[in-house]
């Protein structure tokens, strides 16, 4: 039974390799992708914040010219005594003078209780009081101008909405009283946000074309650094994949030079000893028969077959006088014989292929009732294989001519068998070897009694 296939021990410990190489390949897109998304977001979140800012950055600009302006026309005619006083025969003048300022639509001037105390626009409002909410109320409360773009919707704005605007620059300022800076009114001015509003849309067109080629050349450089990493993944892996390739064929050629060689010292022992010429083959075979019928296969199948091959290759280490006496064996001949079974399995066990047969030829000479060799196994404890080729190796010998016995005839084999099934023998390999030896296996696959019959049977017969 000689070894032909490649093994599998160097694919094994190499293949995790090639196997990590192709997960970081796809680790390195799923990271090109991320990083896709992430840059787009990025991009997406930058350009927002920035414009946000840039729209509020704008807003302020525009409140505080405004501001500025509104409250130099106004606070002079309209402030005295840090008190908000209106004179109606000043509308006028102050009406002109805020119209420089073209983007102005409405001036609002609140006195802290809610008044309105004058507007350029609609002037019958002026001496309405009205709830304190909004923007106006946070100016009048915390001092603090704000200023937004939105459509005017309360109250007292329904004349500017009137005026066809969609949407207004709305401002908000405290007149604050310069002795305790306290607000003791308010500026409410109504402007035409378009020329904001043009230069919130350029800026932010700017900022968002900016981001995106910022990140967009990222994303390129990031692709072709990921493209570069991948193509060496990539050689590696087919360098790695072609030197596994080789490494496997070369393995397996030592690996089937080894095992030659381990058949060639088994064959050193057969050929020790002329009576037992053919020995391993035939206890192979047989073994292999008893296997089958007991439904094994795989690699316990292949196991038993090198085991019933190897089972006396330890007799090597056993001197030739002691091998080939034709007498009974002294009890330190015996000794050292039975120490064969533990040395062949020392032997074997360095060939990575026959490791699964160390355990079968270790106890092959075990006996079911415990009284076997060499560790005085019994039972189911003594693995099934070693049992098989036991019994294997029992028939051989028995129907075999020796220099201290003859070959016993069919019937005297068979009842050997039977006297010994439960005490040196497993029952189940018993009955599996009968079956087989009857041709009565329940198996189609077992096609081997007859040949198995004939090659031991050929050598069992009296001359």
């Amino acid at each position: 039974m000689s070894a032909n296939a490649p093994s599998g021990v160097v694919a094994a410990s190499i293949t995790p390799r090639t196997w990590a190489l192709q997960r970081s390949l796809t680790l390195l897109r799923v990271f090109l992708v991320a990083s896709a998304a992430i840059l787009l977001v990025g991009a997406v979140t930058l350009s927002s914040v920035l414009s946000s800012r840039l729209k509020g950055q704008v807003v302020d600009d525009a409140r505080a010219s405004l501001t500025q302006y509104v409250d130099g026309v106004l606070r002079p005619q309209l402030v005295q005594h840090n008190t908000v006083v209106v004179h109606p025969q000043l509308s006028r003048r102050l009406v002109d003078d805020l119209s420089r300022r073209p983007e102005i639509v409405t001036v609002k001037v609140w006195r802290s209780n809610g008044t309105l105390a004058w507007t350029n626009r609609a002037r019958r409002r002026i001496g309405k009081r009205f709830e304190l909410d909004g923007n106006l109320g946070t100016v009048l409360h915390k001092n603090a101008a704000a200023a937004e773009i939105e459509v005017p919707d309360r109250e007292e704005n329904a004349v500017e909405r009137s005026l066809g605007f969609g949407r207004l620059l709305e401002v908000y300022a405290p007149i604050e009283d310069t002795t305790n800076r306290r607000a003791i009114g308010a500026y409410e001015i109504y402007a035409d946000p378009s020329r904001s509003e043009h230069l919130i849309a350029a800026n932010k067109h700017a900022i968002w074309a900016a981001v995106t080629l910022v990140f967009l050349v990222l994303y390129v450089a990031l692709a072709a650094l990921v493209r570069t990493a991948s193509r060496t993944l990539r050689r590696q892996a087919d360098s790695l994949a072609s030197r596994t390739a080789e490494l496997s064929e070369a393995y397996a050629v030592l690996e089937q030079d080894a095992l030659e060689a381990v058949e060639t010292l088994n064959a050193t022992v057969d050929a020790r000893d002329p009576y037992t010429a053919g020995h391993s083959q035939r206890v192979q075979e047989i073994a292999l028969s008893i296997a089958r019928e007991l439904g094994i296969e795989g690699k316990e199948l292949d196991a038993i077959g090198h085991a019933g091959l190897f089972h006396d290759i330890g007799k090597l280490g056993v001197p030739d006088a002691i091998l080939t006496k034709p007498a009974k064996l002294s009890e330190l001949e015996y000794t050292l014989m039975k120490r064969h079974p533990a040395d062949g399995a020392k032997i074997v066990a360095k060939f990575g292929r026959l490791r699964n047969a160390v355990p079968l030829i270790h106890h092959h000479h075990e006996r079911w009732d415990g009284q076997g060799y060499p560790d005085r196994l019994g039972g189911d404890s003594i693995p099934l294989g070693a049992s098989i080729v036991g019994l294997a190796d029992a028939w051989d010998a028995m129907t075999t001519d020796r220099p201290y016995h003859r070959a016993l005839a069919r019937h005297e084999a068979e009842e050997e068998l039977r006297r010994h099934r439960g005490t040196q023998f497993a029952p189940a390999v018993v009955d599996a070897f009968f079956r087989v030896l009857e041709g009565v296996g329940e198996r189609p696959h077992v096609s081997t009694p007859e040949r198995l019959r004939t090659a031991v049977w050929a050598e069992s017969q009296p001359a």
